[in-house]
C-alpha cells in the first residue's frame, strides 16, 4: 500500500488530504489568521461564571462562546498549578523554575468547583475539544505537550507506556530510559511510536517539549491582559503529520514553499532518513487536481455516496447523531439469490462507510441501517468486516454487532465539528437569478478583464483560474486564444484550468498567488 500527504496552501485556508493508494481517506481544512481555538492551544483565561449544580465554570479564552471547565477536569495537579502561576506572575522579569516548586497535594476527587476557583481569577487551560454547533471549547487544566514519542506533563511524578506496547521487556527499557532523562516536576507519557528507538531521539524530543513548556509559561508570565493566547498547536500541516506519519510513507507534497520547509524540517526532526520525501510541487496544474484529490472530494462528501456497481449510501446528519442508510441500487442481481446480494452490499458498504468516518471525521454516535439479512453467520461476517475496516481509524471508536432489526451501532470519538464539502456548485455569474450573459461573451469578458490588469492597474504578470472545458476552449487550435492573448498582452499571461470552478466562474492570482478581484458590481452576490 502507497501512503501519500497532499498539502494545499492557500492564501486564506490550508487543505490536507491522505491518499492511500490513490484513495482519499483523510481530509483536513483549516482557516489561516484566525482564531481557531484548536486542541492543544493553551491560554490563560479568566474564570467567567461558576456552576455549582454542574460542578464547573466557564472560562473566558476569547472566543465567541464561553469555554466549559468540569471539576474533575482540574486534574489532580492543579493546587501545584495555581500556587506555581501566581509565582510567575508576582515578578515580571525572573522566571520562577519550575525545578524548584513545590509539589502539593493531589486536587480531591469528591471536591467541589466552588471552593476550589474564584469567579474573576486567571487560570492557565488546554483546549481539548474544539467549538462544535453553539458549544464553546471544552477545556483542562491537565497541560500536555505532545511530540511524536511522549506526551510532557508539567507537575506529573511517573512514566506511564502505552499500553500498546506489549513486549515487557520494550516497556521496561523504554520507562527506565524516560525516567533518567525526565526532568522535575515532569510526568512523561510515552506514545507508541517510541517503540524500538533510542535514548538520543528521545532525549531530543524530551528538550523540544521542554523548550514548549518555557515558552508557554514565560507568555503567561508577562501577559498584561486575560485571556491570552500562551501555546499555539502546530499547524495543521505538521500536527496532522505528528499524528499520522509513519515511516512508510512514499511522498508528501507541499505547494508552499514556507509550509514546505516546516514540514521538512518536522520530519527531519523524527525520521531524518525520510527527509527527502517532502517534496515542493511547482505545477502549474493546482495540486489537488494533479493528485485527483478534487474530483474525489466532490464524489466523496454530500448526502449521497456511490460505491460499487451502482450501490449507495445516504448519510444523514443530525443534532443527536449520525445516520447511515444502505442502498442496493442499480447493481446487478446475483442469480444465488437475495441472501447473497444483500451480504455483497452489505461488505461492500462497509469498506465504504469506514472510509467515509474518517474523511468526514464524523463523531458521537452513528446508526447504520444494512440491508436486512437472514442468516446469522453472514450478520457476524459483516459485523468483522466493519471491525476490521475499522482498526486503521486512529479515533477511539466501539462497535456494536447488527441488532435484530438490522441496525448496526457506532460510537467514534468527537473532537472537532464534522468535515463538510459543499459539492453541490452555485451559480457564479447569475447568484440565483437564472439569467446570465451570454456564454458566447464569456472570453470577450475575461479579455477586458486582463486588459484592464495589464493596462490600467499595472499587473503584467499573472494567472487566470477557469473551469477545465473553458480552458479547453481558450487551449485549442495552433493559433490558440491563449497565444494571442500572450502576444497581445505579454507572456506574463497563464491561463489555468482548476476543477473547483464552476462552468463560468473565474479567478485572477498574481505571481505571489494572491487572489486578485476583478468581479465588476453587477457579479457580486447580495
Amino acid at each position: 500500500m502507497t501512503s501519500e500527504v497532499i498539502i494545499d496552501v492557500q492564501p486564506k485556508e490550508i487543505s490536507i488530504a491522505l491518499l492511500e493508494d490513490k484513495n482519499l481517506v483523510e481530509y483536513q481544512n483549516e482557516k489561516r489568521e484566525e482564531a481557531s481555538y484548536s486542541v492543544g492551544n493553551i491560554y490563560l483565561g479568566r474564570v467567567r461564571k461558576l456552576m455549582p449544580g454542574l460542578n464547573a465554570c466557564f472560562v473566558d479564552v476569547g472566543s465567541e462562546k464561553d469555554a466549559f471547565l468540569h471539576y474533575l477536569d482540574l486534574g489532580l495537579q492543579y493546587s501545584s498549578y495555581e500556587k506555581y502561576l501566581k509565582q510567575v506572575q508576582s515578578d515580571k522579569k525572573k522566571l520562577y523554575p519550575i525545578a524548584k516548586a513545590t509539589r502539593l497535594p493531589d486536587l480531591p476527587k469528591e471536591g467541589s468547583v466552588q471552593t476550589t476557583l474564584k469567579q474573576g481569577q486567571d487560570i492557565l487551560v488546554q483546549v481539548v475539544k474544539e467549538p462544535i454547533n453553539t458549544k464553546g471549547p471544552r477545556l483542562t487544566c491537565d497541560l500536555g505537550f505532545a511530540g511524536r514519542y511522549m506526551v510532557l506533563m508539567p507537575f506529573g511524578d511517573k512514566v506511564s507506556v502505552s499500553s500498546k506496547i506489549k513486549k515487557g521487556e520494550e516497556r521496561a527499557r523504554l520507562k527506565q530510559l524516560v525516567q533518567s532523562i525526565r526532568p522535575k516536576n515532569f510526568g512523561v507519557i510515552v506514545r507508541t511510536s517510541a517503540e524500538g528507538k533510542r535514548v538520543a531521539e528521545l532525549d531530543a524530543e524530551m528538550k523540544v517539549l521542554l523548550k514548549r513548556w518555557e515558552d508557554t509559561i514565560t507568555r503567561a508570565q508577562k501577559a498584561t491582559k486575560t485571556p491570552q493566547l500562551c501555546f499555539e498547536e502546530t499547524g495543521r500541516a505538521v500536527a496532522l503529520l505528528r499524528d499520522l506519519f509513519d515511516p512508510t510513507y512514499d511522498g508528501i507534497f507541499v505547494n508552499d514553499e514556507n509550509i514546505f520547509h516546516q514540514v521538512q524540517d518536522y520530519v527531519g526532526l523524527i525520521a531524518p532518513e525520510k527527509k527527502d520525501i517532502v517534496r515542493l510541487y511547482n505545477g502549474t496544474t493546482p495540486i489537488f487536481d494533479n493528485f485527483n484529490v478534487t474530483k474525489q472530494l466532490k464524489s466523496g462528501f454530500g448526502r449521497t455516496v456511490n460505491y460499487k456497481r451502482g450501490a449507495y449510501l445516504i448519510i444523514e446528519h443530525t443534532e443527536a447523531m449520525h445516520v447511515v442508510d444502505v442502498n442496493s441500487g442499480t447493481r446487478i442481481k446475483k442469480e444465488n439469490g437475495q441472501e447473497a446480494n444483500a451480504l455483497e452490499t452489505n461488505l461492500g458498504a462497509a469498506d465504504e462507510l469506514a472510509r467515509q468516518l474518517r474523511l468526514r471525521d464524523m463523531g458521537g454516535i452513528i446508526v447504520v441501517d444494512f440491508i436486512d439479512m437472514a442468516l446469522a453467520e453472514d450478520r457476524q461476517m459483516l459485523y468483522e468486516r466493519m471491525c476490521e475496516n475499522m482498526k486503521k481509524d486512529r479515533a477511539r471508536h466501539n462497535i456494536l454487532p447488527l441488532s435484530k432489526f438490522g441496525l448496526m451501532q457506532i460510537t467514534r470519538q468527537r473532537v472537532r465539528p464534522a468535515m463538510d464539502v459543499a459539492v453541490e456548485e452555485s451559480c457564479p455569474t447569475c447568484h440565483g437569478t437564472g439569467k446570465i450573459r451570454s456564454s458566447i461573451l464569456f472570453t470577450d469578458q475575461l479579455e477586458s478583464k486582463i486588459d484592464r490588469l495589464v493596462n490600467q492597474i499595472g499587473i503584467k504578470r499573472f494567472t487566470l483560474h477557469v473551469h477545465p472545458y473553458v480552458a479547453a476552449y481558450i487551449n485549442q487550435g495552433v493559433f490558440s486564444l491563449r497565444l494571442r492573448w500572450q502576444m497581445k498582452y505579454g507572456l506574463g499571461v497563464r491561463v489555468i484550468p482548476s476543477q473547483k470552478m464552476a462552468f463560468l466562474q473565474y479567478e485572477f492570482y498574481d505571481q505571489n498567488r494572491e487572489f486578485i478581484d476583478m468581479r465588476e458590481e453587477n457579479e457580486v452576490s447580495k
